[in-house]
C-alpha cells in the first residue's frame, strides 16, 4: 500500500482527504488503480483496448514488483525530460528551470519574447546527482529566468551539444489590477438565468438582444453588471442539453441565443420569406406570457430552419470579409468545432455519410462557422448596449466547471482530457449520496504539455465581449474530485492540479481584456485557497445563508470579506421566496434525495434562518433610515411602515409568522449592500418574488425540470423585461441594494 500511494502522489493524486464535517476519508485501493489507469498509469495486466474504455477499468491488481517498477518509470520518464513541460512565472518573481542533459553536456537557455526579441537565462549551481536511465546517464542544470520578462506567451529553448528542445514560457501578473477599483468604490449588479428572461420579442425564450436590453435596464436602476448563465455551446441539433452547465463546448457559443430579427441579412430576403418568418416569431411570441416550461427544442428546431434560409442568401463584400476575417482569426478551434457539429448533425439525422444524398459535411461547417460569427456580433452588441447605458462592468460571463463527455471537446481536446474519469463531489449536507456530473476532467499533465493552450483560448473567447468572468467550480483549478466512470461518487477521490498555472493564465487573459474575475468558491477546501485567490486579485463569493464566524454564529456584515463578490443566493437554491419558505428541503424531500428526516431538516434550517434573519435585523437590515440619500427617505419609508410586521425575534416562529415576505426579502439585500465586499449581487428571481428553483444538483430532467423554468412573479406568473419596474418589490430591492 506504501508503493502505491507513493504512486498516487507522484501523480497528484489524494490516497485520503477530509470530508465537509472534517473527518478523514481513506480512498480505497480500488479507487486508487482505477484512477491511476485513468491518468494513463498501466501496470502490465489491463484487458487489450484499456485505454480507449470510457468506463472505469476492470483488471487484477498488479502485483508489489509492477507498482515499483510503474514508480520507477514516472522518476525515470521526469529526468530524462529536457525541458518542463510548460513553464509558467509570474512577473516579477524569481523563477528558475531545472533542465536535463546528457551528463557533461552543455547547456544553454534562451527566451524568444512574444515581439521576436531573444534574451538569455542565467545558469546557477545545481549539485544533483547524474542518473543513468535506459543506458544514458542524465544530468541536471538549472537557470535563473529575469525577473522584468514582460507579461505574455513566449518561447523557452534549451540547446545542447546533441539537441535542442522548446516549449511554452507564460508570464503572468501577480495580480489581477481590475478588482482595486471595485475595492474602492464597491458596486451592485443582477444576476440572471438569459434563457429565462423575456422580452414581448423574444421568440418563447431570452436572447442577445434580451440580454441587452435587461443589462440597460437594470442599469437604470443603478447596477453596474448583469451575471448571466454560462453561454457555452450545446448539441449542434435538437435534441439539445436543458443545463448551461453541461455545455458540448465551452470555448464557442449556444446559437439558440441568437435574435433572427437582428441579422442584417434577414432583410434581404424575399417579402414571402420574410412574411413567413414574421408569423413564426409571433406564435413563439404566445409562449413569452406563459409559465410553461421553456421550450428549448421546438425554439431552436425552428430557428436553425430560419438560420439556414438567412445564411443561404449570402453577404454582402464587407459583411462577407468580416466572416472571413473571423474564421481566419479562430484558426484550427472553430474549423474543429464546426466540423464536429456538421458530422453529428449528419449522423442524428440518420445520413450515411457514404450516402448519395449525404450533405457536404465541409458546407455544412461553413453554416456553423457563420452561426459562430453572428453569436460574436449579437454578444458584442449587448456588451456595449450595457456599458453604454452606464454599467461600469456590464456582461459578466459564467464558466462552467467542464464539457459533456459526448460533446465537441470532449472529442477535439480529447488528448488532454481523461476519459475513463467523471467530475464530481463526494457527500455533502445538500446532496447526500454526492454527485456526478459526468464531465471528463483536464489531464493535468498533458494539458501542461499542450501549454495550457486549450485553457488560454477558452478563456480568450469568453471574455472577449465582457467586463467580468465568473469561474464556476474555481476550487477545480486546485483539485477535482475524480470518479472512476460509471461508479458512484463516494468512490471518488481528488486529484490535484497546478493552480499557479492555471490561475496564472486566467489572470494574464483577464488583465489583457480589462476584466474583474470572480471565483465560485464554495464547497469543501482547504483555508490557504481563499488566501491565495485574494493574494492573485480573484474575488470570491459569499452567500449569506452560508457565512458564519469562527463559533458558528452567523457572520456580522463588517466582517464580510471585502474581496468577494456577495449574494443572498444561487442559482443552487431555490429564489429567496422560496428559500424562507423551506422549498429546498421540500423540494428534496420529494426527488427523494435526503437521507434525514425532513422534519429535523425543517427544525435546523428553521433555526439558523432565524439566526440570519435577527442578524441582519441587529444591523439595520429591516430599518428604513438605512437610506444612502435623503432623497431616498420617503421611498424608503414604505417598507419601513411594513416593519411592525417584521418580528423582533424570529425563534420559536414558523416560516408563515415571521413578517411580511418582500420586507424580509428587502432587509437581506439591505444587509448586503452595507458589507465591505467589492460587489454586491441581486437576483433577478428576487426582485419580482418568484419561488421555483432553476435547478436542483444531482437530478435528471425526469426527476425535476431543471433550467426551464420562465421567469415568473409570486403568483407564477410570467414577468417581461418590460414590466420589471413596475413591480414594487424590483423598485424596494433595487433602491435596497445601493452601494
Amino acid at each position: 500500500m506504501d508503493t502505491l500511494r507513493a504512486l498516487a502522489d507522484a501523480h497528484n493524486i489524494a490516497w485520503s482527504y477530509q470530508d465537509t464535517a472534517g473527518q478523514t476519508v481513506h480512498v480505497s485501493e480500488d479507487t486508487l488503480l482505477k484512477t491511476l489507469r485513468a491518468y494513463g498509469v498501466h501496470f502490465g495486466n489491463e484487458p487489450e483496448g484499456w485505454q480507449d474504455s470510457v468506463f472505469a477499468v476492470e483488471a487484477e491488481n498488479p502485483s508489489q514488483e509492477a507498482l515499483e517498477a510503474a514508480l520507477a518509470r514516472v522518476e525515470a520518464d521526469r529526468f530524462s525530460r529536457p525541458l518542463p513541460p510548460c513553464v509558467v512565472a509570474t512577473h516579477g518573481y524569481p523563477y528558475v528551470v531545472h533542465v536535463h542533459v546528457h551528463d557533461g553536456a552543455s547547456a544553454r537557455v534562451n527566451v524568444t519574447l512574444e515581439d521576436g526579441s531573444v534574451c538569455e537565462a542565467e545558469q546557477v549551481e545545481n549539485w544533483t546527482q547524474p542518473r543513468e536511465i535506459d543506458g544514458v546517464v542524465w544530468g541536471e542544470a538549472s537557470f535563473r529566468l529575469p525577473e522584468d520578462l514582460p507579461l505574455g506567451w513566449h518561447t523557452l529553448t534549451l540547446e545542447s551539444d546533441d539537441f535542442t528542445s522548446s516549449g511554452f514560457l507564460v508570464v503572468t501578473p501577480h495580480r489581477i489590477p481590475t478588482s482595486d477599483a471595485f475595492v474602492e468604490r464597491p458596486a451592485a449588479g443582477v444576476m440572471a438565468q438569459l434563457y429565462s428572461v423575456r422580452s414581448k420579442h423574444s421568440w418563447g425564450m431570452g436572447d442577445f438582444s434580451d440580454l441587452g436590453r435587461l443589462a440597460a435596464t437594470v442599469a437604470e436602476d443603478g447596477f453596474d453588471f448583469l451575471l448571466i448563465n454560462p453561454l457555452h455551446a450545446a448539441e449542434p441539433y435538437p435534441p439539445v442539453e436543458d443545463s448551461p452547465y453541461l455545455p458540448t463546448s465551452r470555448r464557442f457559443i449556444n446559437p439558440i441565443y441568437i435574435d433572427i430579427d437582428q441579422i442584417p441579412e434577414l432583410l434581404t430576403l424575399d417579402e414571402a420569406t420574410r412574411e413567413e418568418i414574421e408569423e413564426i416569431g409571433a406564435d413563439f411570441q404566445t409562449l413569452n406570457t406563459t409559465a410553461a416550461q421553456i421550450r428549448r427544442d421546438d425554439i431552436y428546431a425552428t430557428k436553425l430552419q430560419v438560420l439556414r434560409e438567412i445564411f443561404a442568401a449570402g453577404r454582402e463584400q464587407a459583411r462577407e470579409q468580416d466572416f472571413r476575417d473571423f474564421i481566419a482569426r479562430e484558426g484550427e478551434g472553430l474549423q474543429h468545432f464546426a466540423t464536429w457539429c456538421a458530422k453529428r448533425e449528419a449522423e442524428e439525422l440518420g445520413v450515411d455519410g457514404n450516402h448519395a444524398q449525404a450533405p457536404d459535411i465541409d458546407e455544412l461547417a461553413e453554416f456553423y462557422m457563420w452561426l459562430q460569427w453572428i453569436c460574436e456580433q449579437q454578444l458584442g452588441a449587448a456588451q456595449s448596449a450595457a456599458t453604454d447605458a452606464g454599467m461600469r462592468i456590464g456582461i459578466m460571463a459564467d464558466l462552467a466547471v467542464g464539457i459533456h463527455p459526448g460533446g465537441a471537446d470532449a472529442h477535439n481536446l480529447a488528448d488532454v482530457l481523461v476519459q475513463q474519469a467523471s467530475v464530481g463531489a463526494p457527500p455533502d449536507a445538500y446532496n447526500h449520496q454526492g454527485q456526478d456530473w459526468s464531465q471528463p476532467p483536464w489531464h493535468p499533465e498533458k494539458l501542461a504539455e499542450a501549454g495550457y493552450i486549450p485553457w488560454r483560448d477558452l478563456l480568450r473567447t469568453v471574455l472577449r465581449h465582457s467586463g467580468g468572468i465568473r469561474i464556476d467550480h474555481i476550487l477545480g483549478l486546485f483539485r477535482l474530485f475524480w470518479i472512476p466512470r460509471g461508479q458512484a461518487p463516494t468512490t471518488g477521490t481528488y486529484v490535484r492540479y497546478d493552480h499557479q498555472a492555471l490561475i496564472g493564465i486566467l489572470a494574464l487573459e483577464a488583465e489583457r481584456a480589462g476584466a474583474v474575475v470572480i471565483g465560485e468558491d464554495l464547497g469543501t477546501f482547504e483555508p490557504w485557497v481563499q488566501e491565495y485567490l485574494a493574494d492573485r486579485g480573484v474575488m470570491g463569493t459569499s452567500i449569506v445563508w452560508f457565512e458564519s464566524d469562527w463559533e458558528g454564529n452567523p457572520l456580522r456584515q463588517e466582517h464580510y470579506r471585502q474581496l468577494a463578490l456577495t449574494s443572498v443566493n444561487t442559482h443552487d437554491l431555490p429564489p429567496t421566496a422560496g428559500y424562507l419558505g423551506g422549498e429546498h428541503i421540500e423540494l428534496r424531500h420529494r426527488l427523494g434525495l435526503l437521507e434525514s428526516d425532513v422534519a429535523t431538516e425543517h427544525a435546523q434550517d428553521l433555526h439558523w434562518q432565524a439566526q440570519v434573519l435577527e442578524r441582519v435585523a441587529e444591523q439595520g437590515g429591516f430599518r428604513a433610515e438605512n437610506a444612502e440619500n435623503a432623497e431616498h427617505a420617503e421611498d424608503a419609508a414604505a417598507p419601513s411602515a411594513q416593519a411592525g410586521r417584521v418580528p423582533e425575534h424570529f425563534h420559536g416562529l414558523e416560516r408563515e409568522q415571521r413578517g411580511d415576505l418582500h420586507t424580509l426579502i428587502e432587509g437581506l439585500y439591505r444587509f448586503i449592500a452595507h458589507t465591505p465586499s467589492a460587489l454586491s449581487c441581486v437576483s433577478l428571481v428576487d426582485m419580482v418574488g418568484d419561488t421555483r428553483a432553476q435547478n436542483q444538483p444531482g437530478t435528471t430532467k425526469d426527476q425535476y425540470p431543471n433550467w426551464c423554468i420562465p421567469l415568473c412573479d409570486g403568483d407564477g406568473q410570467a414577468v417581461l423585461i418590460e414590466d420589471l419596474q413596475t413591480y414594487p418589490l424590483y423598485q424596494q430591492v433595487a433602491r435596497a441594494s445601493r452601494r
